[in-house]
């Protein structure tokens, strides 16, 4: 069978007998890049609104980690590895002082940006002598590996700062507030992959709200599209996996294995949004020893101001939240930018300032 062409499924998309308007979330900042950089947006039906959602790891990391992070690396002899994105996301701080990890390198802190846990360990590996403290930070697509280096062994002098979350919870938070904001969902296709369809179903047999896991092209985001659409169309409801060809409803087990083996969930913090029950990943109880807050003193005191939120003016969490657009922030295009970020969601790829921002939107929003 040949495969449709996205031509082909936006003439199937304005076909639908739709009239209401429907707004959609996509959870993935994959899914919000093609969709944004795609022009998805000005080719659907002016009644289909597209939604970005909580799907950036780097935007939901809480302000007190990376300002642990930053303390760590200034003031104890350790070299820090982090993902690159991590290096620029401001904290909250007094003007004067350092407000990124970026900017502690730039003062003389040892910190190396890497791309995947295996940089971390070799890092590790090649300075023996050297206290190496690993600040883990993602959704569970970057949280398997980091299960997997663990479990298969890491240096004596590696430590970790984790922040790692899970990203169904976030969903489930919004759907429960009764006032969720969408009609339909599309699902992150890479999370899928390691967890497998099923973590979606609490959204179609609790919510009754159409669910389609996509991949990353535009042909299989408007598959999914197509999907959430026709089902609100025939009154019908159900999870539709628009990413076979990765993603089965089991997911991967080793990857599954390996997490249940090394990390627990507990409740997490997720900046500028509070604590969202059994959202986060901690180090399970054989693994302490490894892990950097019980390693070190702790730098991030209860006396610090506005702990977990965005900076002053910042809407960052409500992008996250989909309760706004990017441009529909104050501080969009005008204090923030990519060359000089506010807020973290200008600051990552995964970001959906930024994906606008790379995607030509400038202006600020007619109305907030």
């Amino acid at each position: 069978m040949t495969a449709l062409s996205a031509q082909d499924w936006l003439e199937k998309i304005r076909a639908l007998p739709m009239r209401q308007k429907v707004r959609i979330m996509n959870v993935c900042g994959g899914h919000e890049r093609t969709t944004s950089l795609s022009g998805l947006r000005a080719a659907l039906p002016a009644n289909v609104e597209l939604i970005p959602g909580p799907g950036c790891p780097v935007c939901i990391c809480p302000e007190e980690d990376i300002y642990e992070a930053i303390q760590l690396a200034l003031r104890e002899d350790v070299t820090l590895a982090a993902f690159g994105d991590m290096l620029r996301v401001p904290v909250n701080a007094a003007k004067g002082e350092i407000r990124s990890l970026e900017q502690a390198r730039a003062a003389g802190a040892d910190i190396r940006p890497v791309a995947s846990p295996t940089e971390a360990v070799q890092i590790a590996c090649e300075n023996p002598q050297r206290t190496v403290v690993f600040f883990a930070a993602g959704f569970e697509t970057t949280m398997a590996p980091v299960a997997a280096m663990l479990a298969q062994g890491t240096p004596d002098n590696l430590f970790l700062l984790l922040s790692g979350r899970l990203t169904w919870p976030a969903v489930a938070m919004l759907l429960a507030s009764g006032t969720p904001g969408f009609d339909a969902l599309i699902a992150p296709g890479h999370v899928s992959t390691i967890m497998g369809t099923e973590e979606w179903r609490f959204v179609v047999d609790k919510h009754h709200i159409p669910t389609a896991i996509a991949g990353f092209t535009a042909e299989t985001l408007l598959a999914a599209i197509y999907s959430t659409l026709r089902q609100l169309s025939e009154g019908e409801c159900f999870l539709d996996n628009c990413y076979p060809e990765v993603v089965s409803s089991e997911g991967n087990s080793g990857a599954q294995k390996y997490l249940a083996e090394t990390l627990q969930v507990t409740d997490a913090m997720w900046r500028g949004i509070g604590i969202i029950p059994a959202s986060g990943f901690a180090l399970k109880e054989h693994l302490q020893e490894k892990d950097a807050r019980q390693r070190f003193s702790p730098h991030c005191g209860a006396t610090r101001k506005r702990i977990g939120e965005m900076p002053p003016g910042c809407d960052c969490a409500k992008v996250v939240l989909g309760k706004i657009y990017p441009n529909q922030c104050q501080l969009y295009g005008r204090a923030c930018t990519p060359r000089a970020p506010i807020g973290p969601c200008m600051v990552s790829d995964e970001g959906a300032c930024r994906i606008w921002w790379a995607s030509g939107v400038r202006a600020e929003a007619e109305t907030v």
